[in-house]
């Protein structure tokens, strides 16, 4: 118990006096993060050879075996006791008949097509799976959110019916500031949440209506990522706790079909974003589909390298990234790959650089350190999930977590980017390693695309490990930051989870390496401590990880 309490409020000391005292060999580890050696991994990791490195594929042979032997080239250590890998069990659940989704109005029938008007799936572990007639009901933003006071499901009962809902949560559509988080996304606004809260409402459908700005993405990346084998966690029921079918619909389609019963979707939507809003009933608007799904369990890898630490091996930072991406896609005309260059062999890569840097210490830092490529985030952050809730290491002796996903391609940066930035202590250690660069730490500048959500650090944060998620800046040193903003839209738009996300030798490291070295610095701050940061005051981890530290 004592140890424990002293985790907990220990001081934090000042970088200079850390690193005096460890005689600061962390300047000479900085020389081993480079463009050269970036550049390299990332071609490597997104070339056609490696087939877009989807999780049970052989793809992902090339790719753990590829970061397997870089990370023994380095010098790691296994970190799964003696092996390199931790097997995540997963079933891969792929819809093989394209159906259409049909919604009837009275006398008159909609037919929505696989892909075009709809996406629809199940995670259900089942060969065929179907809604029938069922009636639909507009459930606003399918939240229940007893700190906002707020309950959609108020008055309706959802059993065997199918829900229609908006993505994201009212402060995005009224830009309050006192509407839940305002324009910055919360949990509730994810479309993961949406379906799990449809599933404990007894609903039998969950449909999201797809707007581009609320989602953050156009319809071109639900088509990409929601078709196509759809894996998730093997569970002991096979998740039948799920609804029958959970999918997306346009918002031209919902239109049309709302119109047909009397309804306006901006009139609903309005509704739905004040307080007291009720479930609308749809008019005996029914919704048919049926789903034949091909079913393949397998088992996919995380793949684990350590640097043992000296006089606190048993306490451990982590750097994780993800290493999957979409596969190939042979019903594509032309390019058939997911290469996830930019998303992410980037962070991948330099999960390979900054273990170069680590393994070059001499002395090693007092606290081991953790390499974690995690398997399947873009199937729903599964492998950092698998990990959070079955750890190598124990939780309470995980001091911290550092995630990179999408690293910066577009050159030097005057600030960087901190998704979630006030959630932790972290952001002290970023801020000092920042000021001793002369650049600035920032909010999202995003926020109302729920990023903080959206990649594996929420994985250790739900268990209570404080986790930072760097991102690119966007104050380019020296076209500015509108220039930025334009080039992110631009990949949103064209590039985000599309076969053309390919790599470029023509993208300019530089920034990614000035991140990387920031990066660094805070994880050997933390690795030649002994303070444990944790959550700020008020945030929905900290009780979690207060009561992990004192068990």
């Amino acid at each position: 118990m004592k140890t424990k309490l002293r985790k907990i409020y220990w001081p934090l000391l000042a970088p200079i006096a850390l690193f005096a005292c460890a005689g600061d060999p962390s300047g000479a580890a900085l020389a081993h993060i480079d463009t050269e050696g970036l550049g390299a991994h990332i071609a490597t990791l997104a070339s056609d050879e490696f087939e877009g490195r989807a999780p049970s594929s052989p793809g992902e042979e090339q790719t753990v075996t590829y970061l397997r032997n870089e990370f023994q080239r380095l010098g790691l250590e296994p970190g799964n006791g003696e092996s390199w890998y931790q097997d995540v069990p997963l079933v891969a659940i792929t819809v093989q008949n394209a159906p259409a989704l049909t919604i009837r109005a009275g006398g008159r029938s909609f037919d929505y097509g696989y892909g075009s008007g709809h996406v629809s799936w199940t995670k259900r572990v089942v060969e065929r799976s179907q809604l029938s007639a069922s009636e639909m009901v507009f459930v606003g933003y399918g939240i229940v959110a007893p700190e906002y006071d707020w309950n959609d499901y108020e008055g309706v009962d959802a059993s065997g019916k199918t829900v229609v809902m908006l993505v994201n949560d009212p402060g995005f559509a009224t830009q309050d500031s006192a509407l839940f988080n305002g324009n910055t996304m919360t949990y509730y606004g994810r479309w993961t949440y949406k379906f799990e809260e449809a599933a404990r409402q007894g609903a039998a459908g969950a449909i999201i209506i797809h707007e581009t700005g609320a989602a953050g993405y156009p319809w071109d990346v639900v088509r990409g990522s929601w078709t196509g084998p759809q894996f998730d966690l093997v569970s002991e029921n096979d998740n039948m706790g799920r609804v029958a079918v959970e999918g997306w619909l346009t918002s031209a389609a919902a239109r049309e079909v709302l119109n047909a019963v009397g309804q306006d979707l901006d009139v609903l939507a309005a509704a739905a974003a004040q307080p007291g809003f009720r479930a609308v009933e749809l008019g005996g608007l029914t919704a048919t589909v049926s789903l034949q799904n091909g079913l393949e369990r397998s088992e996919s890898r995380n793949v684990i390298g350590v640097v043992p630490g000296t006089s606190r091996s048993d306490e451990y930072v982590f750097y994780m990234a993800h290493w999957d991406h979409f596969g190939r896609d042979t019903n594509l005309a032309g390019d058939q790959i997911y290469n996830g260059a930019f998303d992410n062999a980037t962070g991948t890569a330099g999960l390979i650089e900054l273990a170069e840097a680590f393994a070059s210490l001499d002395p090693a830092p007092a606290r081991s350190v953790v390499f974690l490529a995690v398997t399947a985030e873009e199937q729903g952050l599964l492998g950092s999930a698998y990990y959070a809730t079955n750890p190598v290491y124990p939780t309470s002796q995980t001091v911290a977590a550092i995630n990179m996903d999408g690293l910066n391609i577009h050159g030097p940066m005057r600030d960087i980017t901190v998704v979630g930035l006030g959630n932790s202590e972290l952001d002290d250690y970023l801020r000092r390693a920042a000021d001793e660069a002369g650049r600035i730490i920032r909010p999202d500048p995003e926020p109302e695309k729920g990023f903080y959500y959206r990649s594996d650090h929420f994985s250790f944060a739900k268990v209570g490990i404080p986790a930072l998620y760097p991102d690119a800046g966007i104050d380019h040193v020296e076209h500015g930051e509108a220039w930025t903003m334009e080039q992110r839209a631009d990949y949103t738009t064209n590039d985000y989870h599309k076969p053309s996300d390919e790599y470029d030798p023509n993208w300019d490291l530089r920034g990614a390496v000035d991140d990387l070295q920031l990066m660094f610095r805070v994880g050997y701050e933390i690795a030649i401590s002994a303070g444990f940061p944790n959550w700020t005051e008020g945030t929905e981890f900290k009780a979690i990880r207060d009561a992990d530290l004192t068990r």
